[in-house]
């Protein structure tokens, strides 16, 4: 036997005997700092608990090893664990990690979701014991089918624990999240202790008041010490050229290589020399990148005549796909390196890898570091990071955004708010009514019937809506009676509608955000993935999907179906990538990174030679005190914030009769006269408040989540303004360049 845990550990101590013996067989000689912090806050179950920790740091076992001992305690009759997860995927990873634990205890794992036979999950509400590890949709799925077992089911749960809690927070699957929490303890007759685990909390009393709405300053906070692991880090600038097939004469039959930039053949070529021989994560931001760059680098293998080291993982391959590449990560035969989109962000098991590539600017900096968190993980390795910026050949036609070489200033100013630990804080202010609308479904179906009342008090005034006022709620219900998805019975009680039984009945009911209605394509009868509707596809095309080359034979609309057969050609679908908003501390940090002189160590020649000019750029036109900027028939506002913040201007500005747009680094607006922007300012500074209902009345494309076309136009308008515009952080801004502009910095 290996030598047990150290004497010192006070926590080591308090777990069960069989937890103990179970380390020791594991040969652990220490429990991790979050594991040595969460066993005594979590063994009574008498709290709630946030266990914030780096990737790999034990935040499962941190949690669970005192979870388990609690149940132990009560044998035969241990009670449940609900364990909530955001991927089926990280549940199927996280049920062999439990298993290999609770084998030996004799606590059954189970996982739920629609791999699982039925059978099992009988099984588990026949006798509810153990571990049920579930995604918020399929327990919405057990709230609705099964509404009158829902009592007895979470009698038995004793802890309800959140994993990958930041990916939730701010979110209308958050929202869904903290009612069903809500629910399930209401079913319980009592309060539970909630467990969040998560790698990346920009803010833990906001994620505090995520897990447990109205006392945050109860849920008690475990943040893991740094453990001091070497970053090591690259930002390569590369100057974009334009693909070989408008540069050349005579390619008849052109190649992928032939149609992309020279940046990205640049790219692909760097990665191919640096990555090969080692696992790592590539980044490309998005589906479509993914599906270039793997193609990229696989016929690059081939060319060479080695084995293929690069594997495409995306939310839209077919689960086997994904599969093939998570087990040569996994596998350890030969390296392997994984291009991929936010799917390989989260906590699934894939081995260690040596280094992260991001191409182009990261959605986040709590994204990037999320992403980081995978690599350097062996004891004694630096965590490594490589950065590709893309920017253009400068012309007399060049904008705002190339002269200041945004793209490479923003993955700056970002890895530098990384070394210096800031991340962005979760946001929460989000009323998500669109979700309320689905809930107000679920807790009719769950109960057969509900008054206003109980859902007045389950939903708001106890649930996760408490800032919707009472006659926005009245509003709502009459305008659900409207659109059919509800009647009210002469007693008061409320059912299901027409078309709310509809829609309640089917399996898409369940989740709270929207998905793309996808094609389905097919190979020789295997399943190769998915593509968005909104691409079109026609008999002979040719496509690039799962890293290969395909040719379109047949496409069946009714039944969404894409048969393809292989080819030698291709392009990359069009897949829909969304790039993330960014936040006024990162804008400001790009300003600090404008106006230095100072060298950035870990930017390459290439990237200094590009940054050097920015900085020029910004120093020649005078923008450390210039706010606004004449620009042919239109005028430029630098704002330096973020895009919450820059959205909200630019509809204020409209308002006020000037078409403005929110371009990122400025928001233009579509007038050359300097004069009327400065006095629109003025007047939007001097407002006390601003009425999200008259400011977004002429706005048509409101509607972002799932259920916003049940919402009265009142109320969707708030719910769309609190989610998506900062309107006081515009009033802030429009106040500072209104003096800036005043102080004579206007021309």
């Amino acid at each position: 036997m290996n030598s047990p845990v150290s004497s010192s550990s006070s926590s080591f101590a308090l777990l069960d005997e069989r937890i103990q013996r179970w380390i020791w067989q594991e040969g652990w000689t220490t429990l991790r700092d979050a594991q040595e912090k969460a066993v005594p806050a979590l063994i009574e179950a008498d709290g709630d608990v946030i266990i914030a920790a780096a990737t790999a740091a034990g935040k499962t076992e941190a949690a669970f090893f005192p979870i388990l001992t609690h149940l132990l305690r009560s044998e035969p009759d241990i009670g449940s664990v609900l364990y909530v997860s955001p991927l089926k995927a990280l549940i199927n990873d996280q049920w062999g990690r439990l298993s290999q634990l609770c084998e030996s205890l004799d606590i059954p794992v189970v996982p739920w979701h629609g791999d699982i036979a039925a059978g099992r999950k009988h099984k588990f509400i026949k006798n509810p014991r153990g571990i049920l590890l579930i995604t918020p949709e399929s327990l919405e799925a057990l709230f609705v089918t099964r509404g009158s077992g829902i009592p007895g089911l979470m009698t038995a749960v004793k802890y309800l624990v959140v994993d990958e809690l930041h990916a939730f927070i701010g979110t209308e699957r958050g929202k869904q999240l903290q009612s069903l929490m809500g629910r399930v303890e209401r079913a319980a007759g009592r309060k539970m202790p909630r467990v969040g685990l998560s790698a990346t909390l920009g803010d833990m009393n906001l994620a505090a008041g995520f897990l447990r709405p109205g006392a945050p300053e109860s849920v008690r906070q475990i943040i893991s010490g740094a453990s001091g692991q070497e970053l090591k880090v690259l930002v390569k600038g590369c100057v974009d050229k334009p693909p070989r097939i408008k540069t050349e004469e005579n390619i008849e039959s052109p190649e992928l290589e032939d149609l992309v930039t020279g940046s990205t053949l640049a790219i692909g070529e760097h990665l191919y020399k640096a990555l090969r021989g080692s696992n790592n994560l590539v980044f490309p931001n998005s589906r479509s990148r993914v599906e270039v760059f793997a193609d990229l680098l696989r016929r690059r293998c081939e060319r060479e005549g080695v084995p293929n080291e690069f594997w495409p993982h995306h939310g839209s391959l077919a689960k086997d796909i994904r599969e093939e590449t998570e087990a040569a990560l996994k596998g350890g035969e030969r390296p392997a390196t994984a291009i991929c989109t936010t799917t390989l962000e989260l906590g699934i098991d894939i081995g260690a890898v040596k280094s992260i590539a991001q191409i182009g600017p990261p959605p986040s900096v709590a994204s990037l570091r999320q992403r980081l968190g995978r690599s350097g993980r062996r004891k004694g390795e630096p965590a490594i990071l490589r950065c590709y910026a893309v920017e253009s050949e400068l012309d007399d036609t060049s904008d705002i955004s190339d002269l200041l070489r945004e793209g490479l200033v923003q993955t700056i100013a970002m890895v530098r708010l990384l070394i210096a630990g800031w991340f962005e804080p979760p946001q929460v202010s989000g009323l998500h009514a669109s979700t309320l609308v689905q809930q107000i479904l679920s807790v009719i179906a769950e109960r057969g019937g509900a008054t206003a009342a109980d859902l007045w008090t389950t939903l708001v005034q106890d649930g996760p809506f408490g800032s919707l006022t009472r006659n926005d709620f009245v509003a709502l219900l009459r305008y659900l009676g409207e659109r059919e998805l509800l009647v009210q019975e002469s007693s008061g009680l409320l059912l299901h509608g027409v078309l709310g039984e509809k829609l309640v009945n089917h399996y898409e009911f369940y989740s709270a955000f929207l998905s793309d209605e996808e094609f389905r394509l097919v190979c020789d009868g295997r399943a190769l993935g998915s593509l968005p509707v909104s691409r079109p596809l026609i008999i002979d095309q040719r496509i690039i999907f799962a890293g290969r080359r395909w040719r379109v034979l047949d496409v069946d609309e009714e039944k969404k179906l894409v048969t393809v057969a292989p080819d030698k050609g291709g392009a990359p679908p069009m897949f829909d990538g969304a790039a993330g908003k960014v936040h006024d501390r990162v804008r400001q940090e790009m300003r600090h990174v404008l106006a230095e002189s100072t060298v950035v160590p870990f930017v390459d020649a290439e990237g200094a030679r590009l940054l050097k000019q920015a900085r020029q750029q910004y120093a020649t036109a005078g923008l450390a005190t210039r706010m606004l900027l004449p620009a042919g028939t239109s005028v430029l506002l630098l704002t330096w914030r973020g895009d919450w913040t820059n959205d909200a201007l630019a509809l204020l500005l409209g308002r006020h009769g000037l078409n403005a747009t929110n371009e990122g680094l400025a928001v233009r607006v579509y007038i050359p006269d300097g004069d009327r922007v400065f006095d629109a300012l003025g007047e939007i500074a001097d407002e006390d408040d601003t009425d999200p209902d008259a400011l977004l009345s002429g706005v048509k494309n409101l509607i972002r989540e799932k259920w916003d076309w049940a919402l009265p136009e009142q109320l969707l308008r708030k719910s769309f303004a609190s989610s998506l515009l900062d309107l006081r952080g515009a009033r802030e801004v429009a106040a500072s360049l209104s003096a800036d502009i005043e102080a004579g910095s206007r021309y």
